[in-house]
């Protein structure tokens, strides 16, 4: 006679049978595979990289497992090493034609051979460790040192500004190395300067002394601030690892903190360590710069010029040529924050940027003699720039914050903000 009821019997048997469905995926191993994801945030992957994925396969005579589409990337599956390492040669002809302008990134990966229902099932199977699988370590090493610099520079740029608006006369500010170093003229000087730093700039620290017939005020950065700066360059540098190595779709990296100013990185299953290292170097600038509207301007555009001096040619988005001028206006290094959002009336997908005090009054200066003419945003990835967009200037922008927008994704949105900060 039975002691329990058969209802439990029978949840027994349905967790037994789930169970053994999910550890399924562990039994069929993993193929050599390549991947294919984008290299830019204007670049897309979607079902025409597929198509040209698996044309390029079929010219080369290879004939893969599975071409599937995913979120972010195209994988092609193979029965052996050999055939791998001919698909990413014949993937990179097709879609890499300038090796030094990629728009793809073309990468050795390893795919589970769980067929396709147990896939449809979200059925995986268990990801091991560097020691069981292989695949790729790093240690990097973040530059604290360039981030105290960089946040010293912003403050002396913010520092001049406000020295300005208050009327407080100097005799210079220079910077030497984390120091913010201000000449001033008398006693009565020194100490309007000293009241201004002590209600306007929190983080920094400062002592005075003679020097000759005038008084140098130095100020440095407060231990404390200084310890924030650093986590923040730390925790920055973690969070854009983590959305790098999506691109090469490691389902569980390793990404932790070692030490005061150490990430490391495992990547399980990566056999593309040059790659790998590619992706994780990836950084990006940001430049703004007037529009040339010349008449030989618009007839380089169209192809039918040369460029005018002083000027010069990036494409945008759609790939339509972009004469700006040399002058560069703002650069990233005004820059405090990126983030992505939408647009309040036609929820469009942007990027809303914060400059600090010194871009800040730049651009409220040349938005306001530049109205009815076009701006352009420039990023710059490995040396190569793209007019993110282009608008035109309707009316003066103070206040420091800025909104692009332009035919951008979400996912687009999110990735030049990304690259923005990182950068």
């Amino acid at each position: 006679m039975n002691r329990y009821p058969v209802w439990k019997y029978a949840i027994i048997l349905v967790a037994l049978l789930v169970g053994a469905i999910y550890t399924l995926p562990n039994f069929f191993g993993e193929s050599p595979a390549v991947q294919v994801s984008s290299a830019r945030a204007s670049v897309k992957v979607d079902a025409t990289t597929q198509a040209r994925v698996e044309e390029a396969l079929k010219a080369a005579g290879l004939t893969p497992e599975l071409v599937s589409l995913d979120a972010s990337s195209v994988k092609a599956r193979f029965d052996s090493t050999d055939n791998q390492l001919k698909a990413k040669e014949a993937i990179e002809k097709a879609l890499v034609p300038d090796p030094t302008s990629p728009g793809y990134v073309v990468a050795l990966n390893l795919l589970s051979r769980s067929p396709a229902w147990l896939s449809a099932l979200h059925a995986g199977p268990m990801y091991l460790g560097l020691d069981l699988r292989g695949g790729v370590h790093f240690m990097l090493q973040v530059d604290m040192q360039a981030a105290l610099t960089k946040k010293a520079e912003s403050l002396a740029g913010d520092l001049r500004s406000i020295l300005r608006e208050k009327n407080v006369r100097h005799g210079g500010i220079n910077r030497n190395g984390q120091a913010i170093e201000v000449r001033l003229r008398d006693q009565a000087t020194l100490a309007a300067a000293k009241a201004v730093l002590t209600d306007q700039f929190p983080d920094l620290q400062s002592t005075d002394a003679p020097d000759g017939t005038e008084y140098k005020l130095v100020a440095t950065i407060k231990p404390e601030a200084a310890r924030r700066v650093q986590d923040q360059a730390l925790k920055q540098n973690i969070t854009t690892l983590h959305n790098r190595i999506n691109e090469l779709g490691v389902a569980e990296p390793v990404i932790q903190q070692q030490g005061q100013d150490r990430i490391v990185v495992q990547l399980p299953g990566v056999q593309d360590t040059a790659k790998a290292k590619d992706i994780l170097g990836r950084t990006a600038t940001l430049e703004v710069r007037l529009v040339d509207e010349s008449t030989e301007a618009r007839s380089a555009e169209s192809g039918a010029g040369a460029v005018p001096f002083g000027a010069e040619k990036y494409p945008d988005r759609s790939g339509q040529a972009v004469i700006v001028k040399k002058q560069v206006i703002l650069t990233g290094e005004n820059l405090t924050d990126a983030q992505p959002g939408f647009e309040s009336q036609t929820q469009e997908p942007t990027v809303n940027l914060t400059l600090d005090a010194k871009g800040a009054r730049i651009f409220k200066d040349v938005t306001r003699e530049n109205i009815n003419k076009r701006m352009a945003i420039i990023l710059f990835e490995k040396g190569k720039g793209e007019v993110v967009t282009a608008p035109v200037i309707r009316s003066e922008i103070s206040g420091g914050r800025v909104q692009i927008s332009g035919r951008m994704t979400t996912h687009e949105a999110f990735d030049t903000s990304l690259l923005l900060r990182a950068g």
